[in-house]
């Protein structure tokens, strides 16, 4: 019996050797090429190249072990006109240090010389864009600045509590091709003191920016931040706007920034904008930021 069925079974055996492919030995899967398989597992990186968007944080963190040294510089209003080199002549600047925890939680302090004000600041990121499964990335940001203008010296006097103020955003940001990054940015605002019985001591925001790159080191930045009417009702504020642009050198990022807010952190630029693009109140400045890595080489 075996023999006579010797010569259909090698008729089955050549017909199979003669599919394509199945008579190659198909190499072991490596970690790369699941990887590159498996879309979910992509990390999106440098959905932004700096820290800040202009005056909004964006969704970037210094990496692990990693220590940012932040300068925020803004001149005075355009509209001071020549007498005071429209601008020039006046400044205001903000200090900060951004120390990366982890991969995933930075920790921040700064000082800016708008109302003497000291900040505090974490970060920490909830989800990272995927080039699969997860859409965008999302972190999430505290805020806490502490005024020291006017000083406690003088009348009235004011206690810690009340120079307090508390910031909490959600950073949701996605990096739609290799050019173009957008951010929408909900804000929430505590102050433990307002102006007015009228004022809101809580109040909402909502910040929208992009990055677009233009050449290899170079992109347009710009932000605008709107906060819903009958929020501020004993003082004219308007509205942020901000525009700007990235230059990366090296361990370097250096934008130039036009802005219609003086202030450089949440509490200011959100509430205390002041003037209008129309108006010339416009204040020109920049942001310059280095990094140092502590990471040991081994």
């Amino acid at each position: 019996m075996l023999n006579n069925k010797l010569p259909a079974l090698f008729m089955l055996w050549s017909a199979v050797q003669a599919l394509p492919g199945t008579a190659q030995t198909l190499p072991a899967r490596t970690a790369a090429d699941s990887l590159l398989a498996d879309p979910v597992q992509q990390v999106v990186h440098s959905t932004f190249k700096a820290t800040q968007l202009i005056n909004t944080p964006t969704v970037e963190t210094p990496a692990r072990k990693t220590l940012q040294f932040l300068i925020m510089h803004r001149f005075g209003k355009i509209s001071d006109g020549s007498y005071a080199l429209w601008g020039m002549d006046n400044a205001d600047i903000r200090f900060g240090l951004d120390y990366g925890l982890t991969d995933r939680l930075s920790i921040g302090v700064g000082r800016s010389s708008v109302d003497k004000t000291y900040d505090a600041s974490a970060r920490f990121k909830l989800l990272r864009q995927t080039t699969g499964k997860i859409p965008v990335s999302i972190n999430l940001y505290e805020l806490v600045t502490y005024t020291t203008s006017p000083p406690q010296a003088e009348k009235p006097y004011l206690s810690a509590t009340y120079r307090t103020t508390y910031t909490s955003q959600l950073l949701i940001a996605r990096k739609f091709s290799s050019r173009l990054s957008l951010q929408l940015t909900p804000t929430f605002i505590h102050f433990n003191l307002v102006p007015d019985a009228r004022d809101r001591n809580s109040l909402f925001d909502l910040g929208i920016g992009g990055r677009f790159k233009i050449t290899k080191r170079m992109s347009v930045v710009s932000e605008y931040n709107l906060v819903p009417a009958g929020q501020t009702l004993s003082y004219k504020r308007y509205n942020s706007l901000s525009a700007g642009i990235d230059i990366e050198t090296g361990g370097h990022v250096f934008q130039f920034v036009f802005s219609n807010s003086r202030g450089m952190v949440g509490p200011q630029y959100i509430t205390g904008t002041a003037g209008r693009w129309q108006d010339g109140d416009i204040y020109f400045g920049f942001n310059i930021s280095r990094v140092f890595n502590f990471n040991r080489r081994r």
